[in-house]
């Protein structure tokens, strides 16, 4: 029986059966009634008409097997659904939230589209959905679940008609006219190419385009090589022009007029050819042709510049398949599996299901972070140098913004897509995720924009009910990581000025930095009882609102890595002076990268009291995991790397690491795209949640690429051709 806020009286199911003010009363119109009951009654009847008994009846959701596993919701057909034709009506996918004691799941149901969600909760409420005496929405049996009573949550229908508000269509013209002006630049570099090559063919010298390296080409230093101007420049013309106007004066003074008349007219010329040399020399930085050369380029990290940290690229680019393995699997395992419980059992007590669970993975972000701070370091090290050794405001606000125009582009164009592309889509039956980062990012995309994202908890107070709750909401949750290494990349000036300053203040002040930032997570996890690992952290609110994302518990690994970066960029000489010294270092960074992981699935629960050793590892690990990154980078960089550094040292790592940034942006958009695209539950397997992964894997470094040339790289270089 349905529980609700109201009792079910004789008069209110009498109301349903009557046209008139009864039923307006309960806010169901005569047609979607009339059309519900001529599908009821065609289904009483022993021949039943085909849209009625093959249709809409199997498009309900029923009851499967396994449900102790976990196989909870009944998901219903969606597909077979929208196929009804009835008579003067189409069938309308709804899904019905239920809460049964503990358990919370959904029931797909198919019903007339006359009626609307309020209409379709309604009927449900007064259970009007039945074949004979039998109910068509059938719970979980009482003897799998104690608690027999259903509570209707809510109700949601999936529309087969697209609207757009304002801001989908701006979003939408947004992304089309960020897509559309590199393809039109890339366009033009061709046309221009090919009529190059055909001057070539014909014999013909041509001047504009005389350089073979004109188009896309890039220096090592990811600097564009310009239209060449200087072999078709007027001037040479005007003094030549100049030197022969001056003998004409000579024998004919009353050519003064006519002289002054060809200077202007080639004044005019040259100005004309700079400004279209200028307008090449853009529509070349905006062209796929230049973005690809810098992408597909294989020059290290700081390649040239001092040291090179050769092992960088293959850093970061493990990491990243260890955040996308993970997102694979939390944004699945929550929503789309029909056998959570067994995976949860199976997967969160061993660290051998790699691609079924992928462990503590918010390490890989502590290594994001770590690596952002020893670049960031380096960066300014290496603008400080060439501004002649002066670290002035003025520099300090241009590496500030030189990092936020590096990063907003591509960050904000995702946005946009979000709301445009999952307001386009129809929906699917797990559209929920999507639905509310639609919701989310319309409501929060300012706090992208401003890359503070990460500091604000959203409460919303739902009066209709008797409780109140808060819940985070934050456009596109993934990119908490932005805001949250801009905010660390605003405090490198300061340290680099006390580093230059004076080295023992900088020693002082991020000392007192680190230890703040351990005891704030030691401190937090203690008061809130947090837990350490996932999948417990998932279901846990405390632990986003007021942990995972935020400066004070994260600032550790990133202050380690501008310190590192520091003593590497200024070192005079290596400090590993033997063997024995590389051989400690290597076994003690890779046991405590061993004992970290291990710890985390040992006090993966949520502690019924106070845990100290969770506070401890809570403080401590995301420090101590930057510091063995940080050997390993070092002993690569001292030539103590061996094989490891032949790995991470590899080429191919380049390429892959050149469109990380894009990659990391885009994969989650994928992985909810396609979870919620599906029409039925996905199973936990080993076997499936690996191809889940590579698939999803294979399919964002595609993508990466597209949006690498197409937004990311022809925005940075069209900024760096502007400075």
């Amino acid at each position: 029986m349905l529980s609700g806020s109201s009792a079910v009286t004789l008069s209110a199911i009498l109301g349903l059966l009557l046209p008139g003010p009864a039923v307006r009363t309960l806010n169901v119109t005569a047609k979607c009634l009339q059309d519900t009951i001529t599908f009821l009654t065609e289904l009483d009847k022993d021949t039943p008409e085909e849209y009625a008994a093959l249709t809409v009846f199997d498009a309900f959701g029923k009851p499967g097997s396994d449900v102790t596993g976990g196989n909870v919701n009944q998901v219903g057909s969606l597909t077979e659904c929208l196929s009804v034709q009835g008579p003067g009506f189409k069938g309308q996918y709804c899904q019905l939230f239920l809460k049964q004691g503990a358990v919370e799941y959904f029931v797909g149901i198919c019903v007339p589209d006359s009626c609307d969600e309020e209409e379709v909760k309604t009927l449900v409420f007064y259970e009007k959905f039945k074949q004979g005496h039998i109910s068509l929405i059938s719970p979980v049996p009482a003897l799998l679940l104690s608690d027999p009573t259903l509570d209707l949550l809510m109700t949601q229908c999936v529309s087969t008609y697209v609207t757009l508000d304002l801001s989908a269509i701006v979003c939408l013209c947004v992304c089309t006219l960020m897509m559309a002006l590199p393809l039109a630049a890339s366009a033009y570099v061709a046309v221009m190419r090919w009529r190059r090559r055909g001057e070539v063919r014909l014999g013909v010298d041509s001047t504009l385009f005389s350089n073979p390296a004109l188009y896309g080409a890039l220096l090592a230093n990811h600097s564009r090589e310009e239209f060449s101007c200087q072999d078709t420049s007027p001037w040479q013309g005007i003094n030549a022009e100049r030197d022969q106007e001056q003998s004409v004066t000579s024998e004919c003074t009353h050519t003064h007029a006519h002289t002054f008349s060809l200077l202007v007219l080639y004044l005019n010329i040259s100005l004309f050819l700079t400004f279209l040399c200028g307008v090449v020399s853009y529509l070349q930085a905006f062209s796929v042709q230049a973005s690809s050369v810098a992408v597909l380029g294989t020059a290290g990290v700081g390649s040239g510049v001092g040291v090179t940290f050769s092992s960088l690229n293959g850093i970061r680019v493990l990491s990243l398949l260890w955040v996308v393995c993970g997102h694979t699997v939390q944004l699945s395992a929550y929503s789309n599996l029909d056998n959570s419980k067994r995976w949860k059992e199976t997967v969160a007590s061993s660290p051998l299901y790699v691609f079924a669970f992928s462990g503590p993975v918010y390490l890989a972000v502590d290594t994001f972070l770590l690596l952002g701070g020893l670049l960031s370091a380096k960066s300014l090290l290496s603008s400080i140098q060439r501004s002649g050794d002066i670290l002035s405001l003025r520099l300090v606000a241009y590496f500030l913004f030189k990092r936020f125009k590096r990063v907003q582009p591509l960050h904000l164009f995702m946005v946009c897509l979000i709301i445009a592309l999952f307001s386009v889509l129809q929906r699917g039956v797990f559209w929920f995720i999507a639905e509310d980062e639609v919701v989310s990012c319309k409501k929060y995309w300012w706090s992208n924009l401003l890359l503070v994202n990460n500091l604000f908890t959203i409460t919303n107070i739902v009066r209709s009910l008797t409780i109140l709750f808060t819940i985070t909401d934050i456009c596109a949750p993934w990119t908490w990581y932005l805001s949250i290494d801009f905010q660390f990349y605003v405090t490198t000036p300061l340290v680099i000025f006390l580093y230059r300053l004076n080295k023992c203040v900088m020693v002082a002040v991020a000392t007192v930095l680190l230890v703040t930032s351990v005891l704030a997570g030691a401190m937090v996890t203690v008061v809130l009882c947090l837990p350490v690992h996932q999948p417990t952290t998932l279901t846990h609110e405390n632990y986003f609102q007021y942990y995972y994302n935020k400066p004070y518990t994260r600032y550790g690994p990133y202050l380690l890595g501008m310190l590192a970066g520091l003593y590497m960029t200024t070192k005079t000489e290596g400090v590993l002076k033997h063997r024995w010294q590389a051989a400690a270092g290597w076994l003690s960074s890779l046991s405590a990268m061993a004992l970290l992981v291990g710890l985390a699935y040992a006090l993966k629960d949520v502690p019924p009291h106070v845990s100290l050793a969770r506070a401890v590892y809570q403080g401590l690990h995301r420090s101590v995991w930057a510091l063995a990154v940080v050997w390993i980078i070092l002993a690569c960089e001292e030539g103590y790397g061996g094989f490891v550094n032949t790995f991470l040292s590899m080429k191919v790592w380049t390429p892959l690491s050149n469109i990380s940034f894009a990659c990391y942006l885009v994969h989650p958009v994928l992985i909810l795209l396609f979870n919620g695209k599906q029409e039925t539950s996905m199973h936990y397997t080993d076997l499936n949640f690996l191809y889940l992964f590579l698939s999803h894997m294979v399919v964002t470094v595609v993508l990466g690429y597209v949006l690498t040339v197409l937004i990311e790289k022809p925005y940075l270089f069209l900024s760096n051709a502007k400075g």
